[in-house]
């Protein structure tokens, strides 16, 4: 089967397409004919690298997270899927990749594509998804009635957040460029701060929850606008000794986590506020929950671009370039 890989870290050059054995699902996966795949930030950094201490893979090693497909044989132990289904899932963390014609998915991964999305929909969600569930749900337990303020709305995790959060009862404040105000607006964000006209943190007040999306000081500016109690929830770092110590790393690499994020978690302290690194895990059981919410279109998906198969690279360097209003999606079939 043909897939997108990269051979080593570390150069862009070795991400290529090439021909590799489709192989048997495990008594407790499912292989699944991709049908579309839904593009992350993290896919570029993966081959670069960055995460080379943390997610282990065997080289070479096919790239992309999320998917959408139709279920094609499943293993001897799986109850929950049959042949013919359709699904999406994040097979993020799992060694395995997402930008190849089949690929292999754990059962526990998997949840049935809603019937009123379509393949390319559908493979738009996983890992925002996810990330926005157990950031806002789970990390920061976002009540009805708290103010959240997720920076980047136009972006593929901001357009999902700020609906969930909207879903969840919050009021919601994001930063943007004037060319989308009004996008971030309909998605449901109260407080929307033109970032080429004002400074978020000159505007925005007593938020009890952040959402770290950007890199670059807006995390610590970001601890401005809280007011005692409150929880910043970081996806882009700086990584903290709790989260090396969550994925079993050795004593040194605890440490050096701990020194990481020991300038951001002291600052958070001094304004009564709790700092956290998230890294998304694959959930099937919250993935249906999700697909609910966008069954009954309380969430719907935002697509910047979808880019044929042959052209995945081509999507990867778009992705990168941080312009995106919304995902970016790789329809294989």
């Amino acid at each position: 089967m043909r897939a997108l890989v990269f051979k080593r870290y570390g150069k862009s050059d070795q991400v290529s397409f090439a021909d590799i054995p489709r192989t048997t699902p495990k008594p407790n996966e499912i292989l699944v004919q991709v049908h579309a795949a839904g593009l992350n930030p993290i896919d570029n950094m993966i081959p670069k690298g960055t995460f080379k201490p943390i997610l282990r893979f065997d080289l070479p090693a096919t790239l992309g997270s999320d998917l959408a497909g139709v279920v094609v044989e499943v293993g001897s132990r799986v109850t929950r899927f049959k042949p013919g289904d359709a699904v999406f899932a994040s097979i993020f963390d799992t060694g395995k990749g997402a930008l190849a014609e089949f690929a292999l998915v754990p059962e526990d991964a998997a949840a049935l594509k809603p019937q009123n999305l379509d393949f390319v929909q559908a493979a738009s969600i996983p890992m925002v998804g996810l990330t926005s569930w157990q950031a806002l749900k789970q990390r920061a337990r976002l009540k009805p009635g708290q103010r959240l303020f997720i920076p980047a709305g136009s972006g593929g995790i901001g357009t999902f957040a700020i609906q969930l959060a909207k879903c969840l009862g919050a009021t919601v404040g994001t930063t943007t460029s004037t060319a989308n105000v009004d996008l971030v607006r309909n998605l449901g964000a109260d407080e929307v701060v033109d970032y080429k006209q004002q400074e978020f943190e000159q505007v925005l007040r007593d938020y009890d929850a952040v959402l770290g999306t950007v890199r670059g000081d807006a995390i610590e500016k970001s601890l401005r606008i809280l007011k005692p109690g409150s929880t910043v929830v970081s996806l882009i770092g700086p990584l903290d000794a709790a989260f090396a110590r969550a994925r079993g790393l050795n004593a040194f690499m605890v440490f050096v986590f701990g020194l990481m994020g020991r300038k951001i978690i002291r600052l958070a302290r001094k304004r009564g506020a709790t700092y956290s690194f998230l890294f998304v895990q694959p959930d099937g059981g919250q993935l249906a929950e999700i697909g609910e919410l966008l069954k009954t279109e309380r969430i719907r998906p935002v697509i910047d671009k979808v880019y044929p198969f042959e052209e995945a690279k081509e999507a990867l360097a778009y992705l990168e370039k941080g312009r995106s209003k919304g995902k970016v999606v790789v329809q294989i079939r």
